[in-house]
């Protein structure tokens, strides 16, 4: 491969996944040019308090030493990025302001890389016209699983292979707990230790519910058939202190008690998240502690699945890199 090109990078959020994404690239920058042609440099990292700028290669500097947030027009201009990169918490209070600056950002023809799922989710149509206009693109694999790349699957690989249906357990929080749950713990023990190991967030709410794996597989289901997220109907079954019993009597014959979140052509604009027993075959049941998986559903191809991509920050900042290096990379012969 020749000469890599430089893809100066703006980075929205400063929290555990922007820290890995950030370190990932100081370590990793060299050999990333060498593979795949391009070295993304980040220029410019915001937080809702401030904003640093970054000369090639150098540091960021201790918060303290931040100026104040500039306006996101700015920075793009300053900086010359040709990515944003978004890695703030899917927070209600954080969505507007979220999805304003990704629509911004697409508008100049900056392409958006995004880790966050709640603008994606409530701002589909928006987004997608402002790629449109702008001639740019948005990349959503850390919304949809971390390091797993189902969302690669249905933009690339499954094209023309007919999908109708997504079997997956997109939450490797729950899958830990229900694991735990199955070898004799309380649910509050479960989560605990979820959270010592780093695998669940402080509030687990969204993970026990139902809603983080329903928002995931809306996502999927937006990118396999075209449906607009906003309007899918979600049903979820939650893990309550009651599925401790649910989980060890399903190891006692055999299987395990997962949580899958469906969706299919038949049933359209609807995501259901089910307790399920899942049998020694079925990928679902093969998953182990935080891992997570999918399982695409083609008729006449069989199915396609993608497994694994534990729970972690660098997870996601991975996603974010490997996003990031799919929208500037050089495409030419068999890349």
């Amino acid at each position: 491969m020749g000469e890599a090109s430089q893809a100066d990078v703006v980075l929205s959020g400063y929290g555990p996944v922007g820290r890995a994404f950030v370190a990932h690239l100081a370590r990793q920058g060299d050999e990333l040019a060498r593979r795949h042609g391009v070295r993304p440099m980040v220029r410019a990292v915001r937080a809702s308090s401030g904003q640093c700028l970054l000369g090639g290669g150098q540091p960021v500097p201790p918060r303290s030493e931040w100026g104040p947030p500039a306006s996101l027009g700015e920075t793009l201009d300053r900086t010359g990025a040709r990515v944003f990169v978004q890695a703030v918490p899917s927070s209600p209070g954080l969505r507007q302001q979220a999805a304003d600056e990704a629509v911004e950002a697409l508008s100049r023809g900056v392409h958006v890389v995004t880790a966050t799922k709640s603008h994606v989710l409530g701002h589909w149509r928006e987004l997608a016209e402002a790629a449109r206009a702008g001639g740019a693109m948005i990349r959503i694999s850390g919304a949809t699983g971390a390091a797993l790349p189902a969302a690669d699957l249905l933009r690339t690989a499954l094209r023309g292979m007919g999908c109708e249906t997504i079997r997956a357990c997109p939450n490797g929080t729950v899958t830990f707990v229900l694991d735990r749950l199955a070898q004799g713990d309380s649910l509050g023990d479960a989560v605990r230790e979820a959270q010592r190991r780093g695998i669940a967030e402080t509030d687990p709410s969204a993970d026990l519910s139902g809603a983080d794996a329903a928002t995931k597989v809306r996502l999927l289901a937006a990118l396999a058939w075209g449906w607009d997220p906003t309007a899918v109907r979600v049903r979820a079954q939650p893990v309550i202190e009651d599925t401790a019993g649910r989980a060890l009597a399903a190891v006692s014959r055999g299987r395990r008690l997962r949580a899958v979140a469906g969706a299919s052509l038949d049933r359209p604009h609807l995501v259901e998240v089910r307790l399920e027993e899942t049998e020694p075959g079925d990928p679902l049941h093969a998953l182990d502690g935080p891992e997570k998986a999918v399982v695409f559903g083609c008729p006449d191809a069989g199915d396609v699945v993608v497994s694994g991509g534990r729970s972690s920050p660098l997870g996601a900042a991975l996603a974010l890199v490997k996003d990031t290096i799919e929208v500037t990379a050089p495409r030419v012969g068999f890349f």
